[in-house]
């Protein structure tokens, strides 16, 4: 209850305060490219349940036709808005909308594409799926520079399946087995840090 009151306040205050930066990143990536300005996407929630998550669009309209889901260092269907909003983290913020309508927490195991979820081992699918997914947790931290990690793989693909995806999964079930709201905080503080870092 803590937890869900914490997200329901911060996340309403966020996106009160941000609504100017907001409004400017709407308009930019209106006028750098073509297509909608938010992505939605549909990933797993808790205890299974599909959800659209909300970002800002940071790719060309066709970019699933275009290549795999995951993004692998200098992608070409980024747009030039779209690198600045990455580096900066700041095509996240409409997920706050997501915290305040109770589908994910400012804390949690980032949600995964089902195609992924379907790869994830019994027990651990149903430990990190037993919590909202977040929009920042460790691996969130550990993983921050994942695109440039997996620009290096021969096969992205099978080294996000084989060896990423794994290494963030167990930081995830970390994560929920000892997940606390001073936890939480440490988190997003660390988040922020490495965001102006």
């Amino acid at each position: 209850m803590a937890k869900r009151l914490f997200d329901i306040v911060c996340a309403g205050i966020g996106l009160l305060l941000l609504s100017p930066l907001l409004l400017v990143v709407a308009a930019w990536i209106k006028l750098d490219s073509r297509g909608p300005v938010m992505f939605r996407q549909e990933r797993v929630g808790r205890f299974g349940r599909t959800f659209r998550i909300h970002k800002f669009r940071t790719m060309r309209v066709d970019a699933p036709a275009l290549g795999p889901q995951i993004t692998v260092g200098d992608d070409a269907r980024i747009t030039r808005s779209g690198r600045w909003l990455r580096a900066s983290k700041v095509d996240e913020l409409p997920q706050l909308w997501d915290v305040l309508r109770g589908a994910m927490s400012l804390v949690g195991p980032r949600p995964e594409v089902p195609r992924y979820v379907a790869m994830y081992p019994a027990g651990l699918r149903e430990l990190v799926l037993s919590v909202r997914p977040g929009i920042t947790d460790p691996a969130s931290l550990s993983f921050r520079n994942e695109s440039e990690l997996l620009a290096k793989a021969a096969d992205p693909e099978r080294e996000y399946v084989e060896v990423v995806m794994p290494m963030k999964l167990g930081l995830a079930a970390d994560y929920v087995r000892n997940a606390s709201l001073l936890g939480d905080i440490r988190l997003i503080l660390a988040t922020l840090g490495a965001i102006k870092a």
